[in-house]
């Protein structure tokens, strides 16, 4: 999300870097290309133009024209105004008596059922028993994506049917929750266009019988400026408590979570970020602003590694491996974690200054070459992986065949490993002080040096 935006982005600020002391000018041609690339990534004209002319107004002030560092300056002056405009943070409303009900409406298409699943799933991590309504009578087959997905994660689904009209399916739903002591009710309501008035009717219907708590419209991000509009419609229609951006990691340009939130007054709640029923975040404005502008979010990597990952295998993996013991069943089981986390593409954008890095990184980095890498290892025998040393040319063709790949693949991982191997025993043996020159070793298409 964002790649394009924050590539250009960071070509102004580059640009402001190279020429020390800034002028009035210098500002309004910045700013001029930062209007471009907002515009670009299909960011609300409004919100461009206001946000364009607050950064303006501060950036050719005294704080910037007089400070030794006047373009870091200028993008922490963009980086306070991006959040303003994302908003403040904003938590799902559980409180008072329970049931809690959360109702989802939005456009068909927009993933209202899959996300309904992963927000019951979201909440039971977090100690509630939440209770899935299939209301959607009218999509095919969307009572039954719900009862499957609800099977899958273990959590139950209220349906009636498509015979039963969608108001009182959920009504019936919030008597059953009440009765069997369930904390929260999430509406899978029918996808429905704002300018059909029978449908947002029967949402009004539901409204008024089940009475929710939230009203979440979910909303695909890469439709852009529809999806603004969208959420201005439905606002004003039901009154809405917050925002699910779904799709996020398929949209390049971010315009609608930039606009969303400013055109609405309505704040981003989660976001969705893959198809896993796990893939869900909080939505953090200074995390996402952080993103933006190419600064990682390592505070979100942090807590899907502490959510995703054994923390004691990997501690005693990194012991290991500071002591030049780690062999290659320890780097599976480390790769394997890493995959719990989330795609490599995504973790990238996560480190600061990695989008630029990645740049001299080969093409062929990718979550399939850590596949590719994955499936070598797998196709060792326990005492190949343990003592690489005992790999001879016989071996190599047999793990080739079974992993998919080629001899030379083999030889490249086990030269590189022994590598870094080598060097991380340098590392620990000397208090953290590597001891000889060269470059960092790397494995397959990861050139570190």
């Amino acid at each position: 999300m964002f790649e394009s935006l924050t590539e250009k982005l960071q070509r102004v600020f580059d640009g402001l870097s190279s020429r020390g002391r800034l002028s009035e000018a210098d500002v309004d041609a910045a700013m001029r290309e930062v209007r471009l690339a907002l515009l670009e990534a299909d960011v609300n004209y409004k919100v461009v133009k206001d946000f364009v002319a607050r950064v303006k107004e501060r950036a050719i002030g005294v704080e910037v024209m007089k400070s030794l560092t006047p373009a870091q300056q200028v993008i922490k002056i963009v980086n306070e105004e991006l959040i303003a405009v994302l908003g403040e943070p904003a938590k799902l409303d559980l409180s008072g008596p329970t049931p809690h009900v959360v109702m989802l409406a939005g456009l068909q298409g927009s993933g209202k059922t899959t996300t309904a699943a992963k927000l019951a799933l979201t909440l039971r991590k977090a100690g509630q028993r939440p209770l899935l309504v299939a209301a959607d009578t009218y999509r095919p087959a969307a009572i039954h994506q719900l009862e499957t997905l609800g099977k899958q994660l273990d959590i139950p689904v209220h349906s009636e049917g498509d015979k039963v009209p969608p108001p009182r399916i959920c009504a019936n739903a919030v008597s059953r929750a009440r009765e069997a002591a369930y904390t929260v009710v999430i509406l899978d309501t029918a996808g429905r266009l704002q300018i059909n008035e029978t449908l947002m009717e029967e949402l009004d219907q539901i409204k008024a019988l089940a009475k929710p708590q939230e009203i979440l419209l979910v909303a695909d991000s890469m439709t852009g400026q529809q999806a603004v509009n969208v959420a201005k419609t439905f606002h004003e229609r039901l009154g809405l408590t917050g925002l699910i951006l779904t799709k996020v990691d398929g949209d390049a340009r971010g315009g609608a979570a930039i606009s969303m939130r400013e055109v609405t007054g309505v704040p981003i709640k989660y976001l969705g970020v893959g198809e896993k029923t796990d893939a869900l975040e909080v939505f953090h404005p200074d995390r996402m602003a952080s993103r933006i502008l190419g600064m990682g979010d390592v505070l979100t990597l942090i807590e899907r590694a502490q959510e995703s990952m054994d923390q004691e295998k990997s501690m005693s993996a990194a012991k290991r491996l500071m002591k030049g013991e780690f062999d290659l069943e320890d780097f599976l089981q480390q790769m394997q974690q890493m995959r719990k986390i989330g795609p490599f593409s995504q973790l990238l954008d996560m480190i600061p200054g990695f989008n630029r890095m990645s740049k001299d990184i080969a093409p062929d980095v990718t979550d399939q070459q850590l596949r590719r890498i994955e499936a070598i290892i797998s196709s060792m025998t326990r005492e190949e992986r343990r003592h690489p040393e005992v790999i001879n040319g016989n071996r190599k063709r047999r793990i080739a065949r079974g992993s998919g790949t080629e001899v030379q693949d083999i030889n490249e991982l086990l030269s590189q490993f022994k590598q870094i191997k080598r060097m991380m025993k340098q590392f620990g043996g000397d208090g953290g002080k590597r001891k000889g020159k060269g470059r960092f070793p790397s494995f397959p298409g990861f050139p570190m040096g």
